[in-house]
């Protein structure tokens, strides 16, 4: 990715390729109102693009000489005081691909130049129209497929925890000057900066720090999906619930066991939020090698879920089987976050209440029938409940696997500022650490960064955002 010039003027459809009733075409830069008033023409004499107000929108046509393109809607943004920060014409014309074409052909011939991938958002960061956090939660809304996703996203993008970490950041930046001060006055052994307000500082980021990293966990599979394993033994129904869930025949059932060998995935979404369900192969023993596989893949995915369904047949299954198959997901799940949800199903062929009934009830259970399609919303509330949606509210869920990193550095170096106070090390050995603290939190919010680092992130970009 180039780096933006003074005078580059780029250019770049902005809707997606292909056919449809409107596409825009956006400029940016000091000759996008001079290239667009150039072009167009409209009926009323009396407007003149290059003097016309910011914020306004015009009728007319584009014209390559005497050649008319298109009937076109123009709008104009002047600088500060638009996306980019700079001069921007947004130009909408018929989604015709030849007039498309034509359009961005007149444009390039006049010198401006195709922007890159992401390059309007990198001219918004370079602008100070937003930080880096929030440029790429741009990427993050455009990608967005889900309700939760979006608003995690758009709240991100409003600032979600970017101001916060530029709280924090400011506090380690009065610290460390006031240390590197000391420096200066080493001979006189004086204190600038009051060691116990530093440790309690230093041990306030290392918990704010350190929740926005477990916030990861929840951040990522609500951009991603949920994942949720739907386990139990052969022929339990956990096809026939997934098919339920979905809504629609994906999965195969049969009453052979051993029908599903392999992983069968697919997404809802609850109340916007995505689940990503896993109808795995029935956990029993077999001599036939290749179920043999699918139940150790099925493993694999218990330990991969965030939620487990542990479905069982209410009909027959006796409480030690639904005890011991409890006990393995719990233990394939590791962290404490993670839930395991009881599912018993075919409620359809329960004749009487069987025994263990309260002991079910005490677990939270959810009785279903996924044959009729009983009682399935009830699963999907619990569902709901199982999800801690709390982040959602103001944006301080992390989402982006690169601020993850940079959170986790910058608590390494937090810690090593901590063991350094308690153990009264040298003042410039603390301020290396507390550098490096304020580097790795710099570079979320891109107070610190690289090209390497910008051409990573807005590579991802489609060209014309």
């Amino acid at each position: 990715m180039r780096i933006p010039l003074a005078g580059d003027t780029i250019v770049a459809l902005s809707t997606a390729p292909g056919t449809g009733a409107i596409a825009v075409v956006r400029l940016s830069g000091p000759r996008a109102i001079t290239t667009a008033d150039s072009l167009f023409q409209t009926s009323r004499k009396e407007v003149v693009l290059r003097d016309a107000p910011g914020h306004t929108a015009h009728f007319g046509k584009i014209m390559d000489g005497e050649e008319v393109l298109d009937e076109v809607v123009l709008t104009l943004f002047r600088a500060p005081h638009s996306y980019t920060g700079e001069d921007v014409v947004e130009i909408s014309c018929h989604g015709s691909l030849y007039i498309q074409q034509r359009m961005l052909e007149v444009m390039l011939n006049r010198g401006l130049r195709l922007a890159d991938p992401g390059e309007f958002t990198l001219r918004a960061f370079r602008n100070g129209k937003m930080d880096l956090s929030q440029a790429e939660a741009v990427a993050d809304l455009i990608a967005a497929q889900s309700r939760a996703a979006h608003d995690l996203a758009l709240k991100q993008m409003r600032g979600g925890y970017s101001g916060r970490i530029a709280g924090l950041r400011r506090q380690l930046v009065d610290f460390t000057a006031l240390i590197e001060l000391e420096l200066d006055f080493s001979e006189e052994d004086v204190n600038f900066a009051d060691r116990s307000t530093l440790l309690r500082t230093v041990g306030e980021l290392k918990e704010a720090i350190g929740a926005l990293r477990d916030s990861f966990a929840m951040g990522n599979v609500l951009k991603r999906g949920i994942p949720v394993a739907i386990v139990g033994k052969p022929n339990v129904g956990k096809s026939t619930l997934l098919n339920a869930l979905l809504n629609e025949e994906k999965a195969i059932v049969s009453e052979i066991p051993g029908t599903t060998r392999d992983a069968i995935e697919d997404t809802i979404v609850i109340e916007g939020i995505p689940f990503r369900f896993i109808d795995t192969a029935g956990l029993r023993e077999t001599s036939d090698r290749i179920e043999t596989l699918g139940i150790e893949r099925t493993l694999d995915k218990i330990g991969q879920a965030s939620i487990v369904l542990c479905v069982f047949d209410i009909s027959t299954t006796p409480w030690e089987e639904i005890e011991e198959m409890h006990t393995l997901c719990a233990g394939a799940l590791h962290l404490e976050q993670k839930k395991v949800i009881l599912v018993g199903n075919k409620t359809d062929l329960l004749m009487e209440t069987p025994s263990h009934f309260r002991d079910l009830v005490e677990w939270e259970t959810v009785f279903v029938s996924a044959k009729r399609r009983e009682n399935i919303h009830l699963l999907a509330e619990t569902l709901l409940r199982a999800v801690d949606r709390h982040g959602l509210q103001d944006g301080s869920l992390v989402s982006n696997s690169r601020h993850f990193e940079a959170f986790g550095k910058a608590a390494e170096a937090l810690e090593r500022v901590d063991r350094g106070l308690h153990q009264e090390i040298s003042s410039d050995l603390v301020t290396t650490d507390l550098r490096d603290a304020l580097y790795h939190l710099g570079t979320i919010t891109g107070e610190v960064t690289t090209d390497e680092i910008l051409e990573s992130i807005f590579s991802r970009f489609c060209i014309g955002k």
